[in-house]
């Protein structure tokens, strides 16, 4: 079980307006915190909240601290620009890879005197 299955369970057993955007909001908030409910609950604007909604906050505190989801802590995940390959290029690979740019350039060519042709049948050019 989930963090997210005890909010969609919740969604489920309480399927008012109520329940939905207090729930909403502590979605977002799970957005910002990494999926830490106990900091999701503390930064939850209190004033957002609509009246009944504190007692959905609170089953979905006491669930989450009962099955111990309600202080996750995730590492911050940094995404990594490009890396060099590990390994160097042979002479094999930089052969294929000239056949494979030779190739792709003489398609573009011929493309592009195919799309000369077709404009020059049309607005008679040359």
């Amino acid at each position: 079980m989930t963090l997210y299955d005890i909010i969609a369970d919740l969604r489920r057993e309480h399927a008012d307006e109520t329940a939905s955007k207090t729930l909403d909001l502590v979605m977002i908030e799970l957005g910002h915190t990494r999926d830490n409910l106990r900091e999701a609950l503390q930064n939850l604007d209190r004033a957002a909240i609509p009246p009944g909604g504190e007692q959905v906050l609170k089953e979905l505190e006491d669930r989450a601290h009962r099955h111990r989801l309600d202080n996750l802590n995730y590492p911050l995940v940094k995404a990594r620009g490009f890396r060099p390959p590990l390994e160097p290029v042979d002479e094999g690979s930089m052969g294929i890879a000239l056949l494979l740019g030779l190739s792709s350039l003489v398609l573009l060519v011929l493309a592009g005197a195919a799309i000369v042709a077709g404009l020059n049948t049309i607005y008679h050019w040359f």
